[in-house]
């Protein structure tokens, strides 16, 4: 007998701080809020990006590590196995032959790391300088856990519609921006990360850091997940740190896209025609 499709997902994302350069007191940190909050039916858990070091790009480097030997992803795999959930890991720097990756971990319930996601886009403006210290992934990466399909990014990558457009044309149920995003730059995070959702029918989890930086700058804070429509259906607002929890309803969304077809309005080529009018 073939079995049925799961029709629901809760979903956690936890909004904290991290310590510039400290693995070992942001893993402390992780692991103090998960046994304080996460609740024990849940789904998937997700985190933010470069939890383990916090976005400062010149302690990349030397927060770095290799995958076999990983820390944090060990701690991760152990927390996958306690609470019985999926987990995509935010981020964190792994070194891989020689070179350095901004990388999403994902766990399964069963604790084994089922694939990783490198950041497709680095962001090296406004003083600062990722790409000085990170190699670029080259793919897209979307994982089915418990059959929901998850497109993965990484903050900058919000700013490339196309990436989460291949997402949906593949089938995603879930975007997921796992994001360190300025506080500088409020009106891009609220209006793409929304817009994400809306143009792709797609429900939406951005997730980003809370608190100080360094240098008097901070991360923005402001979770949230939004549904395929770009309604809110639950937020962290400002700098509090914690886990905030929704339910997907799949069967809502499928409803959504059937009664709302835009996607076969997409016409395979777009040719601009330049005019000069005198």
């Amino acid at each position: 007998m073939e079995e049925a499709k799961k029709e629901k997902f809760k979903i956690a994302a936890l909004q904290m701080n991290s310590a510039i350069g400290d693995i070992e007191k942001n893993c402390e940190k992780i692991r103090h809020i998960i046994e304080s909050e996460l609740q024990s039916d849940t789904d998937i858990l997700i985190l933010p990006e470069v939890w383990t070091c916090g976005w400062a790009c010149s302690h990349f480097i030397e927060c770095a590590e290799d995958l076999s030997t990983s820390k944090s992803i060990a701690l991760l795999k152990q927390i996958a196995l306690t609470y019985n959930t999926n987990i995509l890991g935010g981020s964190i720097i792994l070194h891989k032959n020689g070179k350095y990756y901004n990388s999403c971990p994902v766990i399964d319930r069963n604790g084994q790391l089922v694939a990783t996601y490198e950041k497709n886009h680095l962001f090296s403006y406004y003083g600062c300088d990722e790409g000085k210290y990170i190699t670029p992934g080259e793919n897209p990466v979307m994982v089915n856990l418990d059959g929901l399909n998850i497109g993965l990014t990484i903050c900058f990558d919000i700013r490339f519609p196309e990436i989460y457009r291949a997402y949906r044309k593949a089938g995603a149920d879930l975007l997921v921006n796992m994001a360190a995003w300025g506080l500088s730059k409020p009106v891009p995070w609220e209006m793409m990360t929304r817009s994400r959702a809306i143009e792709n029918q797609t429900f939406m989890v951005a997730l980003t850091q809370s608190g100080p930086i360094e240098n008097n700058e901070f991360n923005i804070g402001h979770s949230r997940i939004i549904d395929y429509n770009g309604n809110v259906i639950s937020e962290i607002k400002d700098q509090k740190e914690g886990i905030m929890y929704a339910e997907l309803n799949l069967n809502e969304m499928y409803d959504f896209r059937e009664k709302c077809t835009i996607l076969k309005d997409i016409k395979e080529k777009y040719e601009v025609k330049s005019l000069c009018v005198k």
